[in-house]
């Protein structure tokens, strides 16, 4: 809620999971104990450019175990003499004060925790165990697909073979007719096989005559 006109934090929610708020450039003056009721959990509060005047005024504080970083950058509290010292005495709980701890080593540019990277890390392994899953999925399609075709391609060999074997019937067929033809032709008697041939040769003689006639 930063740049938002806010007089106080009287309205603020329960919120007992929240663990950062960002409070800057507002007008602000007091009424911190709100943040201890509402807020128990708090790791970090920015209230850098605010009204806050007063060392006293902070006091409220101390009812924040977990607080870590506290920021009052702008604010007319740091300009009191022996304001760092007056602020660690007062809220010992406090690693950071303005991005500097007691000794004056400056804070990580993010804290983990009151980022949210935590989470983010969660989400990625869920992420990745997402893909691993379709991953697994798109194989097991693979597999399916690769099993279908290997079934159509045993149906068209099969096809073929039984296309193949009723060629060969047909083909043995046919043999065996003509066999039969020249066995018949064969069984007959001599002079039997010999009046046939001669019929066969005067059909063909009358055929030749009715031709020379239409002529």
């Amino acid at each position: 809620m930063i740049n938002v006109n806010l007089l106080s934090v009287s309205n603020l929610p329960k919120l007992n999971k929240l663990r950062k708020l960002e409070l800057s450039d507002n007008r602000i003056s007091g009424g911190l104990e709100v943040l201890a009721e509402r807020t128990p959990n708090l790791t970090h509060l920015n209230l850098s450019g605010n009204k806050i005047k007063d060392i006293n005024t902070l006091e409220p504080l101390k009812k924040l175990p977990n607080l870590h970083s506290l920021d009052l950058f702008n604010c007319e509290v740091t300009m009191l003499i022996n304001y760092r010292e007056s602020v660690f005495a007062l809220l010992p709980q406090l690693t950071y004060l303005d991005g500097f701890d007691v000794d004056d080593q400056e804070a990580p540019d993010s804290d983990p925790e009151a980022d949210g990277d935590g989470l983010d890390d969660e989400y990625e392994e869920n992420g990745d165990e997402g893909e691993e899953d379709d991953d697994d999925e798109e194989d097991e399609l693979d597999e399916e697909v690769i099993d279908d075709e290997e079934e159509d391609d045993d149906d068209l060999d099969a096809e073929e073979e039984e296309d193949g074997v009723d060629d060969e019937e047909e083909e043995d067929d046919e043999d065996g007719e003509d066999e039969e033809e020249d066995e018949g032709d064969e069984e007959l008697p001599q002079g039997e096989k010999r009046k046939r041939e001669l019929e066969d040769e005067g059909e063909e003689d009358l055929e030749d005559e009715d031709d020379e006639d239409d002529d």
